[in-house]
């Protein structure tokens, strides 16, 4: 068990999203730009449940599983924030996630 999200004043650490559904599923096996669409799909219904939005969010920490990877989650991350509302964004390689298919993670704050 984990907390998906925990509030501190107006300040909300959001944990580690990845691909899964509803159901625990991997979306998107080898496709980092359905994955990505997934992880913050899951960001915003986090967001949502603590009354804010993509747009509340100042800091993103992204975790990719391949370099070769980075595009792609860059051209699905610009559909979900705004260009002059780029949260600050820190990019780490890691060897594996918690399950072998996940190619990405991004945990987040967001000041609502």
């Amino acid at each position: 068990m984990y907390s998906p999200a925990v509030r501190a004043g107006n300040t909300v650490y959001i944990s580690g999203q990845v691909s899964f559904d509803k159901e625990d599923r991997v979306v998107g096996k080898g496709d980092i730009e359905a994955q990505t669409r997934q992880i913050f799909e899951n960001m915003k219904a986090v967001l949502e449940a603590a009354g804010g939005g993509l747009d509340d969010v100042v800091r993103i920490n992204v975790y990719l599983t391949d370099v070769s990877n980075r595009p792609g989650f860059h051209r699905v991350r610009e559909r979900y924030f705004r260009a002059d509302r780029l949260p600050a964004s820190t990019l780490v390689i890691v060897k594996g996630l918690i399950h072998p298919d996940l190619l990405a993670e991004v945990e987040a704050v967001a000041v609502i």
